[in-house]
């Protein structure tokens, strides 16, 4: 919060002078702040921020907690004999079912393949589940699920197994789709959100919110001048890409994690938390297209809040940092790679960036929905 009690949609612009340990400061502001306790269910409970934490700390997690679950990475890593394994499981509901770059069977394959490459492994096999609306055009089914034939053929992955109900006319939106995956880690690394440590570098794969945006101008029918379309795409060969950045060092990727339901900045704080460590961002080196970037201003929204589904984040040692850098760079997939900010000791379980102005703003975890239904 300034001296003056302006506050900033989505994070608090701060009069720093570059000093992070000055962010305690806003420790002794008093503001209001939005209600937690509901006795219902609300679409910002799905939006992968503030809300969703809540749902999953006070209902999920006591009722399943172990210390695989525990670490609330986007997979579970589990060992069966010698083998080291990933497991993800994720549901699709976006609206609308087909878009600029993609469709809900891309965003289904792609998705849990993501969730898996997260830990290091090797997607093998997935499940589908699919939930139909009394009505659906049977070309539409016919084209997601070619759709998602030709995504999981691209990903090096097999849907092995599946189930389908249909849904009464007017109790759905058309689709609704579950996948599950198993993937394979067949190296030493420990990758993980509690692994960030202090030095870390902080790479992004490349340009932020084009699937949200996407999502959003097709939805309320919006035209810009640039055509804007979804980053939807597997990273799992990107994910081996970087671990092959060298023979010799081993264990160099502490933590990746795919930015996707309330983008970089509520990743970012997820990680942070997890960790207990701080971060510092240089808004300058964060990657948005012009039209991103206008469509968010015209909708009032911040890009790094914005979806994406084809980017991730990589926490590297920082003499590693360059070299998976220009290794990311050789893959079509991170060839606008960079470095946006590292990993500090100070402020640990906050997020700030260093403006292009020149002050810090202070990253909060998106509180309800930005953007409803963009996965």
């Amino acid at each position: 919060m300034k001296p003056d009690g302006n506050v900033s949609k989505t994070g608090v612009d701060l009069d720093l002078n570059g000093e992070e340990n000055s962010a305690a400061s806003l420790l002794s502001a008093s503001c209001p702040l939005p209600v937690f306790d509901h006795n219902n269910i609300v679409l910002g409970h799905g939006s992968g921020g503030k809300l969703t934490a809540d749902l999953i700390d006070k209902i999920f997690l006591p009722a399943f907690r172990n210390p695989t679950l525990d670490k609330l990475d986007d997979q579970a890593v589990v060992t069966i004999g010698n083998t080291r394994l990933a497991f993800a499981t994720d549901s699709f509901v976006v609206t609308p079912i087909f878009f600029p770059g993609g469709d809900i069977g891309r965003l289904a394959i792609h998705g849990t393949v993501n969730d898996l490459a997260m830990s290091g492994a090797r997607p093998l096999y997935l499940s589908a589940a699919f939930i139909l609306e009394e009505g659906l055009a049977v070309d539409d089914l016919r084209r997601v699920v070619e759709s998602m034939r030709t995504a999981a053929a691209e990903a090096g992955v097999e849907l092995v197994t599946g189930d389908t109900k249909v849904v009464n006319r007017g109790k759905g939106d058309q689709i609704f789709i579950t996948t599950t995956g198993i993937g394979i880690i067949e190296h030493d690394s420990n990758i993980s959100a509690d692994r960030a440590h202090p030095r870390d570098k902080i790479i992004l794969s490349g340009y932020i919110g084009d699937h949200g945006m996407t999502i959003m101008s097709q939805r309320e029918g919006l035209e810009f001048e640039s055509a804007i379309e979804s980053d939807c795409a597997s990273l799992n060969d990107l994910v081996a890409t970087m671990l092959a950045t060298t023979s010799s060092a081993k264990d160099f990727i502490h933590t990746l994690r795919d930015p996707t339901r309330g983008g970089v900045a509520t990743t970012l704080n997820e990680i942070a938390k997890h960790a207990n460590v701080g971060m510092l961002l240089d808004e300058r080196t964060i990657p948005v297209r012009e039209s991103v970037k206008g469509a968010c201003e015209v909708l009032g929204l911040d890009p790094l809040y914005v979806a994406n589904e084809g980017k991730l984040l990589a926490l590297v040692v920082p003499e590693m940092a360059d070299a998976v850098l220009e290794q990311m760079r050789q893959h079509r997939l991170g060839q606008d790679a960079v470095i946006i900010g590292e990993v500090v000791e100070a402020h640990p379980g906050m997020v700030l960036m260093k403006t292009e102005i020149g002050g810090t703003r202070v990253l909060d975890v998106m509180f309800g929905e930005q953007l409803p239904r963009i996965c």
